[in-house]
């Protein structure tokens, strides 16, 4: 029987579902992808399929993952960004060969070397976040309102406002724990 894993937090944007691998950083964090095998399942799962990964190249993975999550943090911040991770950013990008390829029903796909696939699908995400970290996309990055959450993700809303990385997840946790609090003081208290 094969393990159970936690469920992967899968949005729109390719860098920051990949930053959603680690959730809760700032709480009890949550490894979504802690063996090779998950990075397998995660990859395949964006459009990025790949057959194997070694423990090697989990640890690029995620070496890759911090520096992104590092950087668009400090881009939400708009703080400078950290110089070791757009290094390792830069070298995930140029290190990838994988081809854009059009699908007769006009989506994207993308073709990954067979000499190197995961290398190539890493520099798939690492390109994809230097598109959203210089604005090259519209929307903006933000941190996620949650204390222990604070994930970096791109708002595309029409408003550019949103507070959370998922309503489902953070938003409504949060929304619950203000309820109870309210709750446990009770009606006619001064707020």
């Amino acid at each position: 029987m094969r393990p159970q894993f936690p469920e992967f937090r899968l949005g729109k944007v390719l860098a920051t579902s990949f930053t959603a691998t680690l959730t809760e950083r700032c709480g009890d964090a949550v490894e979504r992808i802690p063996v090779p095998r998950r990075l397998v399942d995660w990859l395949s799962v964006s459009g990025l399929a790949v057959e194997s990964c070694t423990a090697q190249q989990l640890e690029r993975a995620w070496e890759l993952r911090e520096s992104i999550h590092a950087a668009a943090t400090a881009a939400a911040r708009r703080d400078p960004l950290p110089v070791s991770a757009v290094q390792v950013i830069n070298e995930h990008s140029t290190e990838g060969r994988a081809a854009a390829i059009l699908t007769p029903d006009g989506d994207r796909q993308w073709r990954l070397g067979s000499a190197s696939p995961v290398e190539d699908a890493l520099g798939v995400v690492a390109a994809d976040a230097i598109d959203i970290i210089t604005g090259e996309r519209d929307g903006r990055l933000a941190l996620c309102a949650s204390p222990t959450c604070q994930a970096a993700f791109f708002d595309t809303s029409r408003s550019r406002t949103r507070r959370w990385c998922e309503m489902n997840t953070c938003g409504n946790r949060e929304k619950k724990a203000r309820f109870n609090a309210a709750k446990r003081e009770g009606p006619g208290s001064a707020a």
